[in-house]
């Protein structure tokens, strides 16, 4: 299977196969934890700590084939995020649809640690993004799901670009979930305008299609009160948060997306969106982001 061949031996804990559209995947099965991730786009689509609901939300309408985005989960935007400037070129770049390949697996104590990687190639850099890099993006599947995305430059000119983890993450129901930790951030209503806004000073609550990039965020708590549950999403290494739900008439319009499953998701994704990473020769640059659950208090 193309993009399966480890550096190391593969743990117990983890084992690859093929997934739905013939999609080559990893299933990890934890002390701690359960996940899955297609190695197309390095996308984790699933991850269960033990004695919990699913947290990662996945459409029911997601397509599974080859060089098709999928729909849910944590797609990783690289090396731009949204809509480029270049007719034809990808939505939030080329990685997502990538074929990554493993460079490893191990155990260490509860956790299950993947890391995969993305270089440059011939089609990368055909694209509207020519430029040499290495990815290496490293999963831990535990208690916690962290997610760490490492850019280096080992060209001999500099690279600019932007970047996130857009993380879709399962909620019993958005309308009465509230996200805190976003008070004190100032934002950018992309449905309204790219002015940004002062601060709210409150928490933020999902009443209609909702598309935000928060500046300098801290660590965001999602309490879904009909889940009985808190979701704490942390970051490093990020500029920016983007807290997006599509509401009714968006997912209507998607095809991959069902109608009413806007009520079981939402997106709190670490990003640099807002102020892109530049990396001269040499240099690299790490996001990550970091999701864990709670009981309800």
């Amino acid at each position: 299977m193309k993009g399966v061949e480890a550096r190391t031996a593969l743990p117990s804990s983890v084992r690859t196969g093929t997934g739905p559209g013939g999609l080559t995947r990893l299933v990890v099965d934890g002390p701690d934890a359960s996940a899955e991730v297609v190695l197309q786009g390095a996308h984790v689509t699933s991850w269960v700590p033990v004695g919990e609901d699913p947290v990662i939300w996945m459409s029911a309408r997601s397509a599974y084939a080859p060089g098709v985005p999928l729909r849910g989960g944590v797609p990783v935007c690289f090396p731009w995020f949204g809509p480029h400037r270049v007719a034809g070129a990808p939505l939030h770049g080329f990685a997502r649809t990538a074929d990554w390949e493993l460079r490893g697996a191990e155990e260490r104590g509860g956790d299950v640690v993947l890391t995969l990687g993305l270089s440059d190639s011939e089609a990368s850099r055909a694209s509207a993004w020519p430029h040499r890099f290495d990815a290496r993006l490293t999963i831990t599947v535990g208690r916690r799901l962290v997610l760490a995305l490492e850019v280096t430059n080992p060209g001999g000119e500099a690279i600019t670009f932007t970047e996130a983890f857009h993380t879709y993450l399962a909620v019993a129901d958005v309308r009465s979930a509230t996200i805190g930790g976003l008070e004190s951030s100032a934002y950018v209503d992309r449905l309204v305008s790219p002015d940004r806004h002062a601060p709210d000073g409150r928490p933020l609550t999902i009443t209609g299609e909702t598309d935000r990039i928060y500046v300098q965020p801290g660590t965001i708590t999602v309490d879904d009160p009909a889940g009985l549950r808190v979701l704490q999403i942390g970051s490093g290494g990020a500029a920016d948060a983007v807290v997006w739900n599509p509401w009714v008439a968006k997912s209507a319009a998607m095809g991959d997306f069902g109608d009413d499953e806007w009520i079981g998701m939402l997106c709190v994704e670490a990003g640099n969106v807002s102020a892109p990473v530049r990396l001269a020769p040499g240099e690299s640059h790490t996001l990550t982001t970091a999701v864990e659950v709670s009981a309800l208090v």
